[in-house]
């Protein structure tokens, strides 16, 4: 497929529950995707390990190329089993994407939403009996401005006995979604809006463990990042040029780096002293220009939140919901499937330890880390040095 499988999700845990019941895995390669989603029996402790086993063995076993009974009867000879009840359960759905085929796994769970061009599709399922479980699957090709959303029984019982008396119903989500994916075309913001009407519903106090996620395909999004001014001073109106003329959203991280942007396009740098995160430098304002951030503090947090990103499976989205510099281009560069950085090699004295050969210059590294991070999620990456 041509164009880009955008992917996000999120969670609630149940009120009062430290863990949540619900898990997801993630795996994603060139041309491949599987997202698995788990709900295990009960809430907290009990259902995360049900729930977190659950999603490590479907996913690995199906990414192993096991066959689906094989997996089946692995998972429901591996769970452990609740005292209380004498079972061991946990439900779930996986959706694999291999180019533009898809191929849906759903046990016990609620159905997953299909919508071709915003517009509620029926999958067609066929029944598999493995041992006592009835498993459906389902197989189809994806489009662009397809998406999919796998939901937990938490969406669906959102506001049960509070707001709403029989909860939310499927059918009222499958409306919802439809009236969202009018407005919003980025899989995260579809997930937010969702996850964020769940806890409106549960009245901040969710009822049950409750996650989404949304699939997504869109057209690919390009990104350039102006890091840093340029070695020769006659190259400034180049790189900025440079940038001006590239597809997609642009960025420009650094305080030498924003005042050459604001001196080639004539437009005024408009700083603030609005911190959100105390260790972060606000970021200023270009007309033109989507995000200006200071730059090798801003570079570095942001490299820290893609590692946790990165080694949480592509964590919880509603975790990265604040709005300081370094999340918002955690944001940018995560939305983007193709990011050129423009880096120039000016040293700056205050990022320069006297002792370090030259090829150490912090901000460089930074950046070479950053493009490190940016492939590990399968994003084209061009660099160009000024």
């Amino acid at each position: 497929m041509s164009h880009y499988i955008d992917i996000a999700h999120a969670s609630l845990n149940k009120y009062g529950e430290e863990l949540c019941g619900d898990s997801v895995q993630i795996i994603r390669k060139k041309d491949y995707l599987m997202a698995v989603m788990a709900d295990g029996l009960g809430s907290g402790v009990k259902a995360n390990i049900l729930s977190t086993l659950t999603t490590r063995i479907v996913s690995k076993m199906l990414d192993m190329g096991s066959e689906l009974s094989d997996v089946v009867d692995t998972v429901a000879h591996t769970l452990p089993i609740c005292k209380e009840r004498n079972i061991a359960y946990s439900t779930f759905t996986v959706v694999s994407i291999n180019a533009d085929n898809v191929h849906v796994v759903e046990y016990d769970n609620p159905s997953i939403f299909y919508f071709k061009n915003g517009v509620y599709k029926k999958i067609d399922r066929k029944c598999v009996e493995i041992g006592d479980k009835k498993i459906y699957e389902s197989s189809f090709k994806l489009d662009l401005n397809d998406a999919l959303i796998i939901v937990s029984d938490g969406v669906i019982h959102a506001g049960v006995g509070g707001i709403l008396n029989l909860g939310w119903q499927w059918e009222n989500v499958q409306q919802y979604l439809e009236k969202t994916l009018e407005v919003y075309n980025d899989a995260y913001d579809i997930c937010y809006q969702l996850i964020t009407t769940c806890n409106n519903l549960y009245k901040n106090k969710p009822g049950d463990d409750t996650t989404a996620i949304v699939i997504k395909v869109n057209e690919s999004k390009k990104v350039t990042v102006m890091v840093g001014p340029p070695i020769l001073k006659n190259m400034d109106e180049w790189v900025v040029r440079k940038l001006m003329k590239n597809e997609g959203l642009k960025v420009v991280c650094g305080g030498t780096a924003a005042k050459i942007v604001g001196r080639v396009l004539n437009k005024k740098v408009i700083t603030t002293t609005d911190y959100i995160d105390p260790d972060i430098p606000p970021p200023a304002f270009i007309d033109g220009i989507d995000l200006v951030t200071e730059g090798v503090l801003t570079l570095r947090k942001t490299v820290e939140i893609f590692k946790e990103y990165i080694e949480n499976s592509n964590s919880n989205i509603l975790r990265y919901s604040k709005k300081d510099a370094a999340t918002r281009l955690f944001k940018i560069l995560n939305y983007a499937t193709d990011v050129n950085f423009l880096v120039g090699q000016a040293v700056n004295s205050a990022h320069q330890n006297p002792d370090f050969p030259a090829d150490l210059r912090i901000k460089v590294k930074i950046v070479e880390e950053l493009i490190n991070l940016l492939e590990k999620l399968n994003k084209n990456v061009e660099v160009n040095y000024f």
